[in-house]
């Protein structure tokens, strides 16, 4: 299946990798509705990032149902008549969870998830976009969210290793893997439209995108 071809494709990546903006950017140039995350609007967000061993269920519990309701509001001829593109995968909530819960906490998490994945569409085609820590903690500042100010490069870290070993496990759509350490799809129309050309190449299983910069 090529891109022209998928119906819903999602951008996924760590904290502060670009998802949202390439989201924009591929439904503007495809002619395609944009999903995004509702991140902002998880109350306990502020709280975890103060003091995340306390906060992290509840902050967790919210994210799942926020994107579970999310999903299933995705309307049906959406998803078999028009292109849509998302900035998160609905599978990526377990990679968070299983990083910040307690053991009891992760049981009890697992039941509900299960239980909600069953209602959830699967992606026709996955682009992972990649950083090193220091690129995601350099663009985290440069955007300034007043609740990710507390985060640590050893958070970021943990998050950057846990993502690489889920996506490199997942199998449940087509997968672009893109290596965005050297590309700006934002400010770049050059980087954009070469990024584009590989997206629209066909797809099954994984493929790796490492742009080759002068």
């Amino acid at each position: 299946m090529t891109m022209t071809e998928a119906q819903y494709i999602v951008i996924e990546g760590v904290i502060g990798v670009g998802k949202t903006s390439l989201a924009n950017l591929l439904a503007e140039e495809m002619d395609a509705r944009v999903v995004l995350e509702e991140v902002e609007e998880n109350p306990f967000l502020p709280d975890f990032y103060r003091e995340p061993e306390r906060y992290a269920f509840q902050t967790q519990i919210f994210f799942l149902l926020s994107r579970y309701r999310q999903q299933l509001e995705f309307p049906q001829q959406d998803l078999f008549h028009h292109k849509m593109i998302s900035d998160y995968l609905f599978d990526k909530d377990k990679i968070f969870a299983y990083i910040n819960l307690s053991e009891k906490e992760l049981s009890l998490y697992e039941r509900l998830w299960t239980l909600l994945r069953r209602d959830i569409p699967r992606p026709d085609l996955v682009i992972y976009l990649q950083a090193n820590t220091e690129t995601l903690m350099h663009r985290i500042r440069e955007r300034g969210r007043p609740f990710e100010k507390s985060m640590s490069p050893e958070y970021i870290q943990r998050l950057n290793e846990a993502y690489s070993y889920f996506f490199f496990h997942y199998t449940d759509s087509s997968l672009l893997v893109v290596n965005t350490a050297k590309i700006d799809f934002v400010h770049n129309p050059e980087d954009l439209q070469d990024l584009l050309r590989q997206i629209r190449k066909p797809h099954t299983g994984t493929k790796y995108y490492v742009p080759m910069r002068e």
